[in-house]
C-alpha cells in the first residue's frame, strides 16, 4: 500500500525538476483516493510569475482534471512549508489533507499557516502532517541554495 513516504518520494521528483531548471527544488503532487491526479514543480523563475508555485500550478492542474475548483478529499504533498499564499489556496480549494517536508525556517510561518486552516470564516478545514522525509527535503533545498552561493562568488 502506497503510504505517506511513498508520495512525498513523487513530491521530491518533481522538486528535483525544479532543480534542474534553476528553480528552487520544491514539489508537489495531489492524490484522490491513493492514486495521484496531478503534479507540479516551482516554476516561478522560468515563468516569470509568482504565483508559479508548486502549490499552485499543482492545484490548477487537479481542478482541471476533476472539473472542479473543489478538490474534495484530496491530499496534497509538498516538499517545503507552504506559504502563505499556497496555504490559502490549498484550505480554499478544499484539500482535506496538507502532509509536508522540510519545514521553513521561518517560525512564523507555521503559526500563520494554522491560523489559515482553523480559521472560522472558511467553510473547511485541512489536517497537516509534517516533517515527512524531512532529511531528503532538506538537503535538496540546502543544496540548490549551496549551488546558488557558489555561481555567486
Amino acid at each position: 500500500m502506497k503510504n505517506d513516504e511513498y508520495f512525498m518520494n513523487e513530491a521530491l521528483k518533481e522538486a528535483h525538476k525544479a532543480f534542474l531548471l534553476n528553480e528552487v527544488p520544491i514539489g508537489a503532487v495531489i492524490v484522490l483516493d491513493g492514486k495521484i491526479i496531478a503534479r507540479a514543480h516551482n516554476e516561478k523563475d522560468h515563468k516569470n510569475l509568482v504565483t508559479k508555485h508548486a502549490e499552485l500550478i499543482a492545484i490548477e492542474k487537479a481542478s482541471k482534471k476533476l472539473s472542479n475548483w473543489r478538490l474534495l478529499n484530496c491530499e496534497i504533498y509538498v516538499t517545503l512549508e507552504p506559504c502563505p499564499m499556497c496555504a490559502s489556496a490549498i484550505q480554499q480549494s478544499r484539500i482535506s489533507r496538507l502532509i509536508y517536508g522540510a519545514s521553513s525556517k521561518n517560525q512564523d510561518n507555521f503559526s500563520i499557516i494554522s491560523t489559515i486552516f482553523n480559521n472560522s470564516w472558511a467553510n473547511a478545514s485541512v489536517s497537516m502532517t509534517k516533517n515527512v522525509l524531512s532529511n531528503e527535503c532538506s538537503c535538496l533545498l540546502q543544496n540548490f541554495f549551496e549551488k546558488k552561493r557558489i555561481e555567486q562568488d
